[in-house]
């Protein structure tokens, strides 16, 4: 075994004998790290991990749904992205989807919600009274609400998890799990739903390119709202079983109750975005 000279870490000053310093972590610098070849080696091995981690991942979420949730609760963590790490990025390439196709799922227009949602009547009346609280006109409104939306969108999205977590958590109660159990399947869930709403806007980018109306179309957004539908079905059913033991019945009702938890949640969401908007921007 190869002895180690004695150094000083450079973060705490202690005198360290082992490669490692045993306070801080801290490993002593040799010239050869400042060379480019060491940075590009590095580089290169942080972008790998991260990627190949990100690989595995994802292919897990996607290809057996509940096995990550279960690897996390049995302490199998390295080989994964954390899950609200895995949700961040699903959120970021979702985003970013959004402003390739110039399409807004939950950051809707302020136009949208007078004319084209459930709520719309309602929307109109509160408008009305926060421009003529405001004292200015509609038109400048409607800017400020709209670049307010897509911001507050982008930032509030994991409001999504929540009461998700807690419907979750009151109907699986026999289940006897931690409280973190419910916490990782619903970042799960959702990382996946983000997916799904990112592929309805690649559909959807394609279909205008082809000389359609994409989801201003009610005909695609509709198919494409049954289908996400049915995807998040089909992925609770699965996941249920390894994370909660759910089988037979119980299990197929309890994942057609919770997709339509999801699917209100997501309807809830933008009508919050709306709020929180319309009184903060």
């Amino acid at each position: 075994m190869s002895s180690i000279e004695p150094w000083t870490c450079p973060t705490c000053a202690n005198h360290v004998t082992t490669p490692f310093c045993p306070q801080c972590g801290e490993s002593p610098l040799r010239p050869p790290d400042l060379t480019l070849r060491a940075i590009g080696a590095k580089v290169l091995h942080a972008a790998t991990s991260i990627d190949g981690r990100l690989i595995s991942t994802m292919w897990v979420l996607l290809r057996h749904p509940g096995e990550l949730t279960v690897a996390h609760l049995n302490g199998k963590r390295m080989p994964y992205v954390p899950p609200f790490q895995l949700f961040l990025i699903a959120n970021a390439f979702f985003f970013a989807m959004q402003s390739l196709t110039d399409t807004q799922i939950f950051g809707s227009t302020l136009e949208s919600h007078l004319h084209h949602q459930d709520w719309s009547s309602l929307a109109q009346s509160l408008v009305a009274e926060r421009v003529a609280k405001l004292g200015t006109s509609l038109r400048q409104y409607t800017t400020t609400f709209d670049r307010a939306a897509v911001l507050n969108a982008k930032s509030l999205i994991i409001l999504m998890v929540v009461p998700f977590t807690l419907l979750l958590w009151m109907t699986s109660l026999r289940a006897r799990k931690p409280f973190v159990a419910f916490v990782y399947f619903s970042l799960h869930l959702y990382t996946f739903l983000l997916l799904l709403f990112s592929l309805a806007l690649a559909i959807a980018a394609i279909e205008v390119r082809l000389g359609g109306l994409g989801l201003d179309s009610p005909n695609v957004d509709n198919i494409l709202s049954i289908i996400n539908l049915g995807l998040c079905g089909g992925y609770l059913f699965f996941a249920l079983k390894p994370v909660f033991g759910s089988h037979g019945i119980t299990r197929l009702v309890k994942a057609a109750t919770m997709t339509l938890a999801a699917g209100l949640i997501v309807l809830g969401y933008r009508f919050a975005i709306f709020l929180i908007t319309l009184y903060t921007a």
